[in-house]
């Protein structure tokens, strides 16, 4: 175990002459799309150049300082991928009440459904198809650029942090997954969300807890003042606290099912977990293997995507290099099992309070 105690492992970081900003003297685009404007544009390199910003080899959004995760192609490839892992893995696209609540069965009224963090745009776009009279409506920090959306999808740009007073009383279904390392107050997210909703709508939000766990499923604790084994348990460690530096919500995933069950607005909140092995380590299962090697992928092109939040975090690049390839190494050679927890609550907005 070699100790790093006298090094602050998020120091500050030395300027970096290769973090590229846009110009000032560019006309700077909307934080917040007019809704419910569509809002499918036609990507110019100007409009490019204001969206994203450039930090250690990876295009970031230019608007949030919170979310430090790329949004770049390198990146909305890597969730097109997850997407497909997590179909297989939770068995279907949606949690169980979608078709009732998005059925077209209220005279006069078209079902809309929100994707807040929408990513490269899977899931709501996979609603949009399959349900192709309602309105879907990605909101992310840089707008959806797929050469395939479907008509009655639109992508808005947004930071969701600002509030969701503009959405309210609009849609049926509110989905969020894997967001919460951009979120700064999640508990307040979940209060905005229940006034987006319409009365019998759905909250469905999904999250992970920047955790590893061992065989037993027990969380494997290892902190950011030493190196060693386990690590990729490690490499998370210091993921979490750089998240928590710059105003992430960590503990989220924790706490999803109180603040949905405990909230007055909300009934039938129910709480689903999927384990999902780290790597192809469960031999003689063929579900475990495919789901295992799917993971593997994923979390080898998260940490490429995590150096940005790192290193301006301070992390010194000698170090996340070191991790990162001793990650690599251990979860290539899949002996130690482990497992990451995904945490789903989904619950339906009352009729009457």
């Amino acid at each position: 175990m070699l100790s790093v105690a006298s090094l602050p492992p998020f120091s500050p970081p030395p300027s970096d002459p290769g973090i590229l900003y846009p110009s000032h003297d560019e006309e700077v685009i909307s934080m917040r799309s007019g809704s419910p404007t569509p809002s499918v544009w036609s990507m110019t390199s100007s409009m490019h150049a204001q969206a994203y910003k450039h930090e250690y080899g990876r295009g970031l959004n230019n608007y949030s300082e919170v979310y430090r995760l790329p949004a770049d192609e390198e990146e909305l490839e890597r969730l097109n991928k997850q997407h497909l892992i997590f179909i297989e893995a939770m068995n279907g696209k949606y949690a169980p009440p979608m078709q009732e609540v998005m059925a077209d069965d209220v005279p006069g009224e078209r079902k809309a459904c929100l994707d807040l963090g929408c990513g490269s745009g899977c899931w709501i776009m996979d609603v949009a198809r399959d349900f192709p009279s309602c309105d879907a409506v990605a909101v992310d920090l840089v707008p959806m650029q797929s050469t395939s959306m479907p008509p009655n999808c639109r992508s808005e740009v947004d930071d969701i942090n600002l509030g969701l007073e503009h959405f309210y009383g609009d849609f049926n279904v509110v989905h969020a997954r894997l967001i919460s390392s951009g979120i700064k107050d999640y508990k307040s997210l979940i209060d905005h969300i229940s006034k987006v909703l319409r009365p019998g709508g759905m909250v469905d939000v999904s999250e992970f807890d920047f955790y590893a766990y061992d065989r037993n499923y027990q969380r494997i604790e290892v902190g950011t003042h030493e190196l060693g084994p386990p690590w990729w348990p490690r490499w998370l460690a210091f993921a979490n606290a750089a998240v928590r530096k710059v105003g992430g919500d960590t503990d989220a995933a924790t706490h999803l099912y109180d603040w949905i069950s405990k909230h007055p607005t909300f009934e039938q909140a129910t709480y689903r977990e999927f384990w999902l092995p780290v790597s192809p380590w469960m031999k003689g299962d063929d579900f475990q293997q495919r789901i295992g090697n799917g993971m593997r992928d994923d979390i080898f092109a998260f940490m490429k995507s995590g150096r940005p939040l790192l290193l301006s975090t301070g992390l010194p690049e000698h170090i996340l290099d070191l991790v990162e390839q001793e990650a690599v190494q251990e979860l290539n050679e899949a002996r130690e099992p482990q497992w990451i927890r995904l945490q789903c609550v989904y619950a339906r907005k009352k009729y009457h309070n």
